[in-house]
């Protein structure tokens, strides 16, 4: 009966929901997911996406590229989509789209392009994957091979996956296009960007810079954007080659000065004010408290909190910020979530601050946990501190979780609380120079191979007289 079932709702769904025309294309494709559905799984999606990457602060940034890519949506085949711009507050080079017109840059990114064609190439790629519905492609032929399940899917960075566990917190597949999508996101960027006059030999520089990031890194930090859009290589000989058989307008717009200016005092690298780690003591300068975690353990410091993991990956230590006023409300809220087992909140004192102390376990699919919640009262916050392992292995780590919890202090260190983030600085050249003069002439903070990279220039390049040129500065870094 089960079985039979089954074939009938699957039956259903190729009769009922059919084919429908890919509006961006025009071809006919099989759907199941609707319009609807896309428009609410990126509603329900982005905060996810803002809490965990968080959004640059800086409205003037925010609104140009929100401006740019409405332009752009607004002459797509789909105009009337709830359209979403962000610049998040990342420093990977990436760039990534959820269903329904939700549309994310990483100010990593925009340190690396070097005009507004570029970035006006790479929103329209990210749209042309929305119009296109590629993500509802997957989920269709999803939902044919496994009747029931729904997945949605999001194009995020690899490297935010810390340690295996990062990223659950999005509850989302993360899935990637394939090749032909890939293609067709090119061509429709190459498309839209065209059709507000911008010039598409700008293109080819984005794939190019890619490579450069991606032969520095040495593989080892290989830029998301490349990571999950193949062949760059490929794909920049493929937009070149339409390029040199396209009609170039002599007014295409490029906007590389203004673009550039616009990046002045862009915060480059990790921001330190945000936390760091020295070794395995974990800094906060804004926040202005410090915390020893585990020797030996896998750490990573993300937007909505600390997390570490043990050697044998199975012991975590987690560090958030709670919702109450008190430490005792906190953790009575803790005593009361779904699943959770525990004793009476104690209360305690650590480092002078008020604190409330809860022993817990918790039923899972994988068998029950075990583990200790604190609760501390520090700079008018509450911060919640985890720790658990399975519980027939949680006696091996009590007592290295508890000294972790009890060294949360308030931060004092001169040289932590100075720290400051990197920053691009613009240059107008007053007479011709190499990069390497420029370097000599203008110090940044990063090796002259960065400043290289973000520039798109060789070292050894000859710049004319009112070039404008990135370099980095501020600090000091921890």
């Amino acid at each position: 009966m089960k079985s039979n079932g089954l074939w009938l709702v699957a039956i259903a769904a190729l009769v009922f929901g059919g084919c429908a025309v890919n509006p961006a294309t025009g071809a006919r494709e099989f759907m199941l997911v609707s319009e609807g559905q896309e428009i609410q799984m990126g509603l329900q999606s982005d905060p996810a996406v803002v809490a965990t990457f968080g959004l640059y602060p800086d409205s003037s940034v925010q609104q140009y590229v929100r401006g740019l890519g409405e332009r752009l949506a607004a002459r797509s085949e789909r105009p009337d989509l709830p359209w979403t711009f962000r610049v998040v507050d990342d420093p990977v080079v990436n760039a990534f789209a959820l269903p329904g017109g939700f549309i994310y840059i990483t100010r990593g990114i925009m340190a690396y392009f070097n005009s507004e064609a570029e970035l006006v190439s790479v929103l329209g790629h990210e749209i042309g994957h929305v119009t296109a519905r590629h993500s509802a492609q997957q989920m269709s032929q999803q939902q044919l091979a496994q009747v029931g399940m729904v997945a949605t899917a999001i194009l995020v960075p690899e490297t935010q996956d810390y340690l295996g566990i990062a990223g659950a917190g999005l509850q989302l597949l993360f899935l990637k296009f394939s090749r032909d999508d890939e293609r067709q996101a090119d061509d429709l960027g190459f498309r839209y960007m065209t059709r507000l006059n911008y010039d598409p030999r700008e293109m080819p520089n984005v794939f190019a810079m890619l490579n450069r990031v991606s032969a520095a890194s040495g593989g080892g930090g290989t830029p998301s954007w490349l990571s999950t859009h193949p062949d760059p290589e490929d794909r920049q000989q493929r937009i070149a080659a339409r390029v040199a058989s396209t009609t170039i307008p002599q007014n295409a717009i490029v906007n590389q000065a203004a673009y550039l200016r616009r990046l002045d005092g862009l915060t480059f690298g990790e921001n330190p004010r945000e936390g760091f780690f020295r070794e395995q003591i974990f800094l906060h300068p804004d926040l202005q408290f410090r915390m020893d975690f585990p020797s030996g353990w896998k750490t990573a410091n993300q937007k909505q909190g600390v997390i570490a993991q043990s050697p044998q990956q199975d012991a975590i230590v987690q560090m958030t910020l709670a919702q109450e006023l008190t430490a005792g409300a906190a953790a009575q809220t803790f005593t009361t979530m779904e699943g959770v087992t525990a004793g009476y909140p104690q209360s305690n004192s650590i480092s002078g601050n008020p604190a409330a102390v809860v022993s817990f376990s918790a039923a899972t699919e994988q068998g029950t946990l075990r583990g200790m919640a604190v609760f501390i009262e520090f700079g008018g916050r509450v911060y919640q501190l985890l720790g658990f392992a399975p519980a027939d292995r949680w006696g091996t780590y009590q007592s290295t979780v508890q000294r972790s919890f009890w060294s949360f202090d308030r931060l004092t260190d001169p040289a932590a609380l100075a720290v400051r983030p990197l920053r691009l600085s613009i240059v107008t050249l007053d007479r011709r120079m190499t990069l390497t003069q420029f370097n000599q002439r203008y110090p940044s903070q990063v090796p002259i191979e960065t400043i290289s990279m973000i520039n798109g220039v060789d070292v050894s390049t000859s710049l004319p007289s009112g070039t404008l040129v990135k370099r980095v500065v501020g600090g000091p870094l921890p």
